[in-house]
């Protein structure tokens, strides 16, 4: 049975029992803790914790999980993999542990004929929590499982929780006998690669407390309201229903080892090494493809990291086993197609996930040469001292600088001998990390605990948004934060966070900057608003200073937007999807949106492009904009189910999690797409947008920056003054300013190469008179000097080259010659043949005589160059080069 069956069956068969069926989540986590969805339960997280109502009671879904802790182990063992796809089937206060054992046992073993997976049921053992009797009697009484084939076990094995305080409860798993060749018999308890887990039963039935590990926590009661959380593995059946040895083996991976096969000719099964290899490109490929198709493009850092890395991995793999040239986008090809029956939306986009893909292997080839020098320079250099471990500077510098996975850097390292100082690379990464998210998270939750946002969730509701059509309202204050601790009162000069009933604020979101303004209470209490966010799904924190009077919990309030900044603001958003849909128009669908900034009278947008966009096709792009916006093209919007904005050509973007309602923003017959910000009510409303230009952001990812409305004006305007200033003084025409500039700055540049060709002859001059004028020091010509100050370096080297070729080849010579270039003095020296025979090297002096200055420098024995921050020592520096080659000599 085909994969895709699998997920056919699974889905028909819970709808038929009256679930609801949820298509599965974007990979990119709707959750801050999380970078990446690892489980099938996280879209139903805030149902669980009581944080949103579930919309039914219960549902089904299978959906794309990913997981990386175990990543070195992908590859080495068959149970190891990064993207999986978790059937799951979820319970709200529904069905309990009697219902659940039942559909899954059901669905296990009903004949493939009539729809189920045709398991044999002599082949299933089940594993229930050591206390759990009702669980144990369900499967035994009801279900008809014998009793030895029913085995208990503890907390750690099957009791679930999600590591913190909330609920948890009993698991019981379902295990499939694969035979006496994969071990000895005794069930799950005893051989789990024999018995192999294949479903999980989890009864969430408890709250538990505080406590660390899988064990140490205490069970603070019953949940008021039980609910079921379930997970089967699909590959883990399919590995059983397609009679394979193990998941690589299934038809989903095992197409692509099979292409990797055909671009190598390193056959699965040849040796161990290179089945490791294959299994690595199998599952990693498929895995990026996963990941970029849901709107993840490769970086140095979080999720994009994640890609990144694993799509390296990969390319590394297929190098190992001999591949040259590029590989990476037939590798794509094959798991869109095979991925594609599950997931239609990768036939889709298989253009943008071809382009982005192509873009980082072609950026790793080119990092992969130049890493790898500089990573062979550092393990030179550390065996060369003895050294067993490459530092975590250096690890943490092949990351940063050359986008080298710190897996890679271990691999590399390990092939020649070394270990990597791991821990120091991680604190240098974590301090980064640290440095750059502290900003952030002050910016979205302040200092508050979100545990303080949840509880005014709890106890006020959803705010209640009217800033789609109205710009102040009456509201009430229900919750206060003073320094993130909930509050009765504030008062004069104290930063607040406020949450209202309603409100005509616009919280930042969807790329949109918060709306500004102030909150007047009925008491004469004056707040000046400066930011809004969403700490908490549905609730909007007004974070702002009070200005004037007490501001206390249950007041009657008033609150009033900054009506000229939000009208500003939602020229910028609606000109954003204008420019989307301009430049896919230009460059196609691989321009999709990857994040944008919309902020009074000016925006920027990020998409999706392996190469920088030419002037021209941005010209183009900004006067389609301009032409629409002389259209005056009708802005609406109307909320619609996600199904049907998807019918309607609707542009999501990617990343974003959508309910199942859905607002879509119309611009005339030009663009369409799923947004909650506020816009303009006719293009014309625009005026005038100016494209700024275009630059990369990332691999793969370019940003357009532009103003619109009246900035764009004075932009212009002020180009225009400008302009007018150059035709005076170049005394031409507009048109003729690129000529006429271009001709002055060639003469220019021919008139400063003029003045280095005499600078340089007349600093050659001295050459005659300087190496006449040597002096004896033991045996040794010596040549010490001060040149003309503003003297370059290339100059003094040369100086100093000529002056050694004119003493006599025979006889030992050292030249040091000195200048001060821009306040600092510089220093080149050089030795010849007969000179470094007698032990005089031209690094050691340099290393002297820079220490003296005040720097430092190096270089070859026969020629070195160093510098120093004090001009006043040259004196002092040459007296010291003198030492040392009488010492020497």
């Amino acid at each position: 049975m085909e994969s895709a069956e699998i997920r056919r069956r699974w889905l028909r068969f819970f709808e038929e029992r009256g679930h609801t069926v949820v298509p599965s989540a974007s990979l990119i986590a709707d959750d801050p803790t999380l970078l990446l969805v690892p489980a099938g339960m996280v879209p139903f997280k805030p149902y669980f914790l009581g944080e949103v109502k579930p919309p039914f009671p219960r549902a089904t879904s299978v959906q794309k999980c990913v997981r990386t802790p175990d990543i070195e182990e992908v590859g080495k063992t068959t149970r190891h993999g990064t993207f999986f796809q978790m059937c799951g089937n979820f319970s709200f206060g529904d069905y309990f542990k009697e219902g659940a054992i039942k559909l899954a046992w059901e669905l296990l073993t009903t004949p493939v004929a009539d729809g189920g997976f045709g398991l044999e049921p002599e082949k299933l053992w089940i594993t229930v929590y050591q206390d759990d009797d009702e669980a144990e009697q369900i499967w035994r009484d009801v279900v008809g499982v014998p009793a030895e084939r029913i085995q208990r076990l503890g907390k750690k094995d099957n009791f679930w929780s999600m590591g913190v305080p909330g609920p948890c409860g009993p698991c019981s798993e379902i295990n499939y006998d694969r035979g006496p060749e994969f071990g000895v018999e005794g069930g799950p308890a005893v051989n789990d690669e024999r018995y192999v887990e294949i479903w999980n039963l989890v009864f969430m039935q408890y709250e538990r407390g505080e406590g660390a590990g899988k064990e140490e926590f205490p069970i603070l009661g019953d949940l008021p309201s039980k609910n079921i959380d379930t997970g089967l593995g699909l590959e883990r059946l399919a590995m059983i229903l397609q009679g394979v040895q193990n998941m690589y083996e299934t038809d989903t991976l095992r197409v692509v080892m099979d292409k990797a096969t055909e671009l190598t000719g390193v056959r699965y099964g040849a040796a161990p090494d290179t089945d490791v290899s294959l299994r690595v490109v199998a599952d990693h490929m498929r895995t990026s493809t996963m990941l970029i198709g849901d709107g993840v493009t490769p970086g140095n850092e979080g999720r994009g990291y994640v890609l990144r890395r694993i799509m390296r991995r990969a390319i590394r793999n297929m190098r190992l086993m001999g591949a040259t040239g590029p590989v990476v986008g037939e590798l794509v090809d094959t798991v869109i197609t095979t991925m594609g029956q599950q997931y239609p939306e990768l036939e889709t986009d298989r253009k943008r996930i071809e382009t982005v893909a192509l873009a980082e292997e072609a950026a790793f080839l080119k990092t992969l040469k130049a890493g790898t020098n500089i990573l062979d320079s550092a393990v030179t250099e550390t065996k060369a001292a003895g050294g067993t471990v490459l530092a975590g500077e250096k690890a943490f510098l092949l990351h940063d600088t050359w986008g080298f996975p710190i897996d890679l850097t271990l691999e590399m390292a390990a092939e020649q001998g070394l270990s990597v100082d791991e821990p120091g690379f991680r604190r240098l990464m974590k301090e980064q990390r640290d440095r750059a998210k502290a900003d952030a998270m002050v910016k979205k939750s302040g200092h508050a605990d979100l545990s303080a946002y949840r509880i005014l969730a709890d106890e006020s509701g959803e705010t209640a948004f009217t800033g789609y059509s109205h710009t102040e309202n009456e509201a009430t204050v229900v919750g206060l934060l003073v320094d993130g601790v909930p509050s009765p009162a504030a008062t004069e000069g104290d930063e607040i966070e406020v949450v209202l009933d309603r409100t005509p604020f616009y919280a930042e979101g969807g790329g949109q900057l918060a709306d500004q303004g102030r909150i007047k209470l009925d008491n004469g209490a004056v707040i000046e608003v400066r930011d809004v966010q969403k700490p908490v799904p549905g609730v909007s924190v007004h974070k702002g200073v009070v200005q004037v009077g007490e501001v206390t919990l249950g007041a009657s309030a008033y609150a009033a937007i900054d009506v000229t900044r939000r009208r500003a603001i939602a020229r910028a958003h609606s000109a954003t999807h204008l420019t989307h849909q301009a430049l896919r128009d230009a460059l196609g669908p691989t321009a999709a949106q990857a994040g944008s900034e919309n902020s009074p009278g000016r925006f920027r947008f990020d998409f999706g492009s392996p190469a920088a966009v030419p002037g021209t096709v941005l010209t183009d792009v900004e006067q389609k904009i301009n032409e629409v916006l002389s259209r005056e093209l009708d802005v609406h919007a109307e909320v619609m189910s996600l199904d049907e904005a998807k019918k309607a050509g609707a542009i999501a973007e990617f990343g974003e999690k959508y309910g199942e309602r859905v607002r879509v923003v119309t611009i005339g017959d030009f663009s369409k797409e799923l947004c909650g910000g506020t816009h303009v009510a006719n293009t014309a409303q625009l005026g005038l947008v100016k494209l700024l230009g275009e630059s990369s952001i990332g691999s793969g990812v370019r940003r357009v920056e532009a103003l619109v409305g009246a900035d764009a004006y004075n932009f212009l305007a002020r180009e225009h003054t400008v302009v007018a200033q150059l035709t005076e003084l170049v005394k031409g025409r507009p048109e003729e300013l690129p000529e006429k500039i271009s001709g002055m700055l060639a003469k220019l540049r021919e008139a400063e190469k003029e003045i280095e060709r005499f600078r340089a002859e007349k600093v050659l001059q001295a050459a005659a008179g300087l190496a006449a004028g040597a002096k004896d020091v033991r045996g040794v010509a010596l040549v010490t000097g001060q040149v003309a100050d503003g003297t370059g370096a290339d100059d003094l080297r040369k100086l100093v080259l000529d002056v050694r070729g004119r003493i006599n080849g025979g006889r030992p010579a050292v030249v040091a010659l000195f200048t001060v270039a821009n306040g600092r003095p510089l220093t080149v020296i050089a030795t010849n043949d007969a000179a470094r025979e007698r032990g005089l090297k031209a690094g050691d002096l340099v290393r002297t005589a820079a220490k003296t200055l005040g720097g430092g420098g190096g270089g070859k024995p026969d020629v070195a160059q160093g510098g120093g921050q004090n001009p006043e020592a040259v004196g002092e520096a040459m007296a010291a080069v003198e030492r040392l080659v009488a010492e020497a000599a």
